[in-house]
């Protein structure tokens, strides 16, 4: 029966006439065969393995181009504790069919990676996950667990810890592995409803029900009923059974027109003024006058650095006071120059 699938879903062949065609093709090759929910699932002999699949994938009509993946399943209470799934895909038809092969530790499965190379892969992790062998396989090592891995993590007699667990040590700086230590067991849970609440028993409940003597914990034992907290009226009630008491409702919009008609002149007496003998504030900027028509307050002074970055300065800077440095002249008379750059000559006797 054709599986009705949406209108934007590609449309995939039917799967009616796909096991009598199989069985026509691989005769007693097929072990068991199952048409379940869209899936056929064809469970054929280990050692035809790979005759199998070349006959799924070169006979006209079924046309199984395609191998999507391998997949193992562990069944320990079986003689033959493994299942193979080989899952196939029809890419002229789009449809898929399922290869079921059984195995045990010991014996190995055909490798069908002569039928497609990407098989090397699938079967290396099956070989990891589970330690399926497969024969004819060139490389067949772990690929997702570590160097010297111990067991075989996806069987179910392996253990949740595992064998070794694995740190940084700071002492060797480098990872090192160690026997497994759990400082806490695994919890259990009940799977009860949360709202219900469940009835754990920790240690130190003991504690909260008195015990008689001879118990392990020193409580005294109960005498009569467990006190209960028992809700005592107040002696004020804190509730607001009117508008007016919480500051709304009509006498609060009366005392808000109020307030809203009256002058300005009577709004004015009740704001807060500024006395007037006060100080006078602080000019905002340098060089801004006073409001009382003060001095105007100077610039403060810039350090070494500030006028390093602001660059040179224009203002005139004023001639240091040093000492005038008598300079010998050809005439009689002494000039005398200063740093300012005027030179001045000494009186005379006559002038004197």
């Amino acid at each position: 029966m054709a599986v009705q699938l949406a209108p934007h879903v590609p449309k995939m062949a039917s799967d009616e006439g796909v096991v009598e065609a199989a069985k026509a093709a691989l005769g007693d090759v097929i072990v068991d065969v199952k048409d379940h929910v869209g899936e056929i699932t064809l469970t054929v002999r280990r050692e035809s393995i790979v005759e199998v699949c070349r006959t799924l994938r070169d006979t006209p009509g079924l046309e199984y181009q395609q191998l999507m993946d391998i997949a193992g399943v562990d069944y320990p209470e079986r003689s033959e504790r493994f299942e193979v799934n080989y899952h196939l895909l029809s890419l002229t038809k789009n449809r898929r069919i399922r290869v079921k092969v059984l195995t045990d530790e010991l014996t190995p499965v055909p490798s069908i990676v002569s039928l497609w190379p990407v098989v090397g892969w699938f079967e290396r992790e099956a070989f990891d996950m589970y330690g399926i062998m497969f024969e004819g396989n060139p490389d067949l090592r772990r690929i997702l667990t570590d160097y010297g891995f111990e067991g075989y993590p996806q069987r179910k007699d392996f253990p949740l810890t595992g064998h070794v667990e694995m740190r940084y040590s700071e002492a060797e700086k480098r990872v090192v592995y160690e026997p497994v230590s759990l400082p806490q067991d695994f919890r259990t849970f009940d799977f009860l409803m949360p709202w219900e609440g469940p009835e754990y028993h920790l240690p130190g409940d003991e504690k909260a029900t008195g015990e008689g003597p001879g118990a392990p914990s020193p409580a005294p034992a109960p005498s009569g009923p467990a006190p209960q907290n028992v809700k005592t009226p107040a002696n004020v009630p804190k509730t607001t059974d009117s508008p007016a008491e919480t500051g709304a409702g009509k006498p609060g919009d009366k005392a808000a027109k109020a307030q809203a008609r009256k002058p300005r002149a009577k709004k004015a007496e009740q704001e807060v003024l500024k006395p007037k003998d006060g100080p006078e504030p602080k000019p905002k900027g340098p060089g801004r006058p006073r409001k009382g028509g003060g001095p105007a307050c100077a610039a403060p002074s810039k350090s070494p650095w500030e006028q390093a970055a602001r660059g040179p300065s224009l203002r005139a800077v004023p001639a240091r006071s040093t000492p005038p440095v008598a300079i010998p002249a050809t005439r009689s008379s002494t000039i005398t120059r200063s740093t300012s750059g005027r030179s001045t000559r000494p009186p005379t006797e006559s002038s004197a």
